[in-house]
């Protein structure tokens, strides 16, 4: 019997991060789709996705407003969020996140987080 392999959507404009993230991710056994930006996630749309990681500083709309919209459609799908600064005044917006990390992050750590979410 198949078991779906559960899909994960990157969304950051970070080129070699969507490549190394989405390699991690494929390494562990998942179906990893990266987006450059959360107006391209939005255009793929969201019905098949299990897990969501996003960058929170991005050109257009950031992550916290991709969360949000996307918490409207798929309030259930869980949403990780990533930075690269070291100052988050952002973080009591974070709220209802399954998972907040700091760039570099410890790849080990997100695979973990990920496998704990969509154990719930």
């Amino acid at each position: 019997m198949n078991k779906k392999r559960p899909v994960v959507a990157i969304v950051d404009d970070d080129a070699r991060l969507l490549e190394s993230v989405s390699d991690l991710l494929e390494s562990a056994g998942y179906v990893a789709r990266s987006f450059p930006s959360a107006g391209s996630l939005l255009a793929n749309g969201l019905s098949d996705l299990d897990v969501l990681i996003t960058d929170i500083g991005m050109p257009g709309m950031d992550g916290l407003e991709l969360r949000d919209l996307v918490r409207t459609s798929r309030p259930e799908l869980p949403v990780f969020l990533i930075t690269g600064r070291h100052e988050i005044a952002d973080q009591g917006r974070a709220r209802g996140i399954s998972g907040f990390f700091r760039k570099p992050f410890d790849a080990q750590a997100l695979l973990t987080a990920i496998a704990i979410a969509l154990d719930k």
